[in-house]
């Protein structure tokens, strides 16, 4: 079965704004079974709209529309739906009521133009959508499924995951489908690709999709069989021969990303953890808090940007910053010395510690933009890793942060 999406808004053309719902829309299709075909974004024009409607239904059995479903007159999903489809739209009194109630919640009178959102396609289901004033819509008629849904992702995630999924759920399939996750860090997509390729290619019952971001690839197996119990025996067994070669890069295999498994393995151990970030900023302590309950283990950051504050804040020695510079092994080893022992206290502690050269200015002969000592201090010792990173300045500070809490995890595993 495939799908198409189509995104919706003259907003989304701009260089300020990116369409985030399809992926988090992809990923929940792909769950079922469901083949993402084709995606476009469609500005406030009721021609292009109406035509790409026509088109994607002809095409796909499942199109996901979202955004235009607002009360202004540039929103025009409603009006482009019912033109497309040949069907009418059909007003009903209880949506307007339903609006008006939330307006009210709100300490907010209803405008008059609110009532465009009660307007539903004919024989359309009503989605209702307790974040927002305007209802989603399904539609299953002889030539597949259409939803209309709105456009913030606060309204359309939880509407999606309560009211579309249990009727996609629904729909016939000669298949049944498994999805085997697993997160992998230390290693480029290419470098995976060549050494699993063999693996998930000799299974024509499943199939892989590789998402590569900095120094973390995220691989999802899926199996497809009769039932869902032989999908799964098949998505685990490529599984399982994915991560005998991969090994210990394999950091993952229910799909939670680095700082979650860092954070368990913390809080398993008893440790405390302490941080010390010169060119990334605050980034690594901003995705270990990302995390809920993340207070159980980590303490806080030294964000020590400039070379003054690596000695009045964390008390690396003078002499050391003087003879080495701020961007060294023997200075990156200190802060994550110092930062490790203001953690601690009465527990045990480890301590965590980046600097570098993120660019696009500042480099050296001896240190070029990209330069990055990363380090980790323990009870056993200090260990600091040197990486020169190519790409621009979020890449750096993306990589440095990542491969930093590898080195922690690898470091709490006694892994090499």
């Amino acid at each position: 079965m495939e799908a198409e999406i189509i995104a919706v808004g003259s907003e989304m053309l701009t260089p300020g704004r990116i369409d985030t719902n399809s992926l988090w829309l992809t990923e929940r299709l792909n769950r079922r079974g469901i083949e993402l075909a084709r995606k476009c974004v469609i500005g406030d024009d009721r021609a292009r709209l109406t035509l790409e409607l026509r088109r994607a239904r002809e095409a796909s059995q499942v199109v996901i529309v979202t955004g235009g479903l607002g009360p202004t007159l540039d929103d025009l999903t409603r009006e482009c739906a019912a033109e497309a489809t040949g069907r009418e739209l059909v007003f009903r009194e209880e949506v307007v009521g339903w609006i008006a109630q939330r307006f009210a919640s709100l300490g907010r009178t209803m405008t008059e133009n609110n009532k465009r959102q009660a307007f539903l396609l004919s024989g359309a289901e009503l989605l209702p959508n307790p974040n927002g004033t305007a209802p989603g819509q399904y539609l299953q008629d002889d030539q597949g499924v259409l939803m209309l849904l709105p456009g913030p992702p606060r309204e359309l995630k939880p509407l999606f995951v309560s009211e579309c999924e249990p009727r996609l759920d629904k729909l016939p399939s000669p298949w049944q489908y498994y999805t085997s996750s697993l997160r992998i860090s230390g290693l480029g997509e290419s470098d995976v690709d060549q050494r699993i390729g063999p693996i998930y290619s000799a299974e024509e019952r499943a199939s892989t999709t590789i998402l590569a971001a900095p120094s973390d690839i995220q691989l999802h197996i899926r199996g497809r069989a009769k039932t869902e119990a032989e999908a799964r025996v098949i998505a685990e067994a490529v599984a399982a021969k994915v991560r005998g070669e991969l090994g210990d890069h394999v950091y993952s295999d229910t799909d939670e990303p680095l700082e979650v498994v860092v954070g368990s393995l913390l809080r398993e151990r008893g440790l405390l953890l302490g941080l010390a970030e010169s060119c990334t900023g605050g980034l690594l302590a901003e995705r270990i808090t990302d995390v809920p309950g993340s207070s159980d283990y980590f303490v806080g950051a030294f964000v020590s940007y400039r070379v003054e504050a690596k000695a009045r804040w964390l008390g690396v020695p003078s002499a050391v910053l003087e003879e080495f510079g701020p961007v060294s092994e023997q200075v990156t080893a200190e802060m994550a010395a110092r930062a490790r022992d203001a953690a601690g206290g009465a527990r045990k502690a480890i301590g965590a510690a980046i600097t570098g050269i993120a660019g696009p200015a500042g480099g050296t002969d001896e240190t070029p933009v990209g330069t990055v000592f990363l380090s980790v201090a323990d009870e056993a010792g200090v260990l600091v890793k040197k990486h020169k990173f190519n790409g621009d300045r979020e890449r750096v500070r993306a990589l440095a942060a990542q491969l930093t809490l590898e080195l922690i995890r690898r470091r709490l595993l006694g892994l090499p």
